[in-house]
């Protein structure tokens, strides 16, 4: 395909930070890449580039972070020409990419969920997208649906599997005031916790617990964006243990 117009929206969740959304290229250099990385959405874009170097064509867009939530998000790439306008979650994002051309030329399979290996460096370092899409819709293409009743030539590659599994990790809220206590294990001389959180605030307290008979306690905080962990012990000559990432 050479298209001077592209519409293509989805909608994803995913608890995973990294993975290839859909991707597509095409043997003059073109090529087409929306993925996630460290949880933000980026557009990799290309209409063309010579060889001279003289028209570099690359364009990449970053937009949006915490994409790793399991909740739903809605992505909407709209192009004329070299005027892109990304819109996610309803919040649009302007912009032109580089180069003097206007046509993408895909002359290649598009795929949807990550990039065949084909044997470039770009290729095999980019992890497949693990997670749920629905509404795939690619200029005016229903994808979702032209999957589900095997109308794609060639089709799917994997195990696709047409609904949605539910993580089965329970969150907890706590809204500044509120904390949860568990009791604790006498007579262990192991202390072990791990926990997975997420937060707007830059500063707060993570975690606290006593040691019997007044050895001490354990804290975890965070203070101005870094976590910290403070180990205070009584019995000892250095009492107290600070580590900070």
């Amino acid at each position: 395909m050479k298209t001077l117009k592209d519409v293509i929206s989805l909608k994803f969740k995913t608890s995973e930070s990294e993975g290839v959304i859909f991707h597509g290229e095409g043997q003059q250099g073109d090529y087409i890449t929306l993925e996630l990385k460290k949880a933000k959405l980026v557009l990799n874009l290309n209409l063309g580039s010579n060889q001279l170097g003289s028209i570099f064509g690359h364009t990449s867009v970053t937009t949006s972070s915490l994409l790793d939530d399991h909740h739903w998000h809605s992505i909407i790439i709209e192009r004329h020409g070299r005027n892109i306008n990304l819109t996610l979650d309803r919040h649009m994002q302007h912009f032109r990419t580089n180069g003097e051309f206007d046509y993408l030329d895909l002359d290649y399979e598009i795929t949807f969920g990550g990039m065949p290996f084909s044997g470039k460096p770009s290729s095999n370092s980019r992890k497949n997208f693990k997670g749920c899409m629905e509404s795939i819709n690619y200029n005016g293409n229903n994808i979702t649906d032209l999957a589900k009743r095997k109308k794609l030539e060639p089709s799917n590659v994997g195990n696709l599997s047409f609904s949605c599994v539910e993580p089965h990790t329970v969150p907890v809220f706590f809204n500044a005031t509120s904390y949860l206590e568990v009791p604790g294990r006498p007579s262990q001389d192991l202390f072990s916790v791990s926990f997975l959180f997420r937060t707007w605030n830059p500063s707060g307290l993570l975690l606290f617990s006593n040691f019997a008979d007044d050895l001490g306690n354990v804290e975890i905080d965070i203070n101005e964006g870094k976590v910290s962990v403070h180990i205070n012990v009584t019995q000892a000559k250095k009492n107290r243990i600070d580590i900070s990432s």
